[in-house]
């Protein structure tokens, strides 16, 4: 498993637009193979910022590579630029090799 991570330092007063742009994109994540979840994540509020981060979680780092270089990749990141500046500087780009996973039992989720 791969997971692949953006985070971004949103500019305070912008969270409500940053927000908006990806509630409202098509990512077409969905049609690429070895795509398992996307999670827009929401942190620590700081002075000057807010700190999001996009979470995906893919099959293989190959398949993560084969949907950067994909069709459906420059759709998604097609969007028209805002006119106001959302976030503090380039989103700062983190990639991870899963070396352990531990999942809740599936007869767990019958008995809590």
């Amino acid at each position: 498993m791969f997971i692949a991570m953006n985070r971004f330092k949103v500019v305070k007063d912008a969270t409500a637009d940053f927000e908006a742009v990806w509630l409202g994109r098509d990512s077409h994540l969905g049609e690429m193979p070895g795509f398992v979840e996307f999670h827009l994540l929401r942190g620590p509020e700081h002075e000057d910022h807010v700190l999001y981060a996009s979470h995906t979680i893919w099959r293989s780092h190959a398949d993560f590579e084969a949907w950067t270089r994909s069709e459906q990749f420059r759709k998604a990141h097609g969007r028209v630029p805002s006119t106001k500046p959302l976030y503090l500087g380039h989103p700062q780009f983190e990639g991870f090799e899963t070396i352990q996973t531990v999942a809740r039992p599936a007869d767990a989720e019958a008995t809590s």
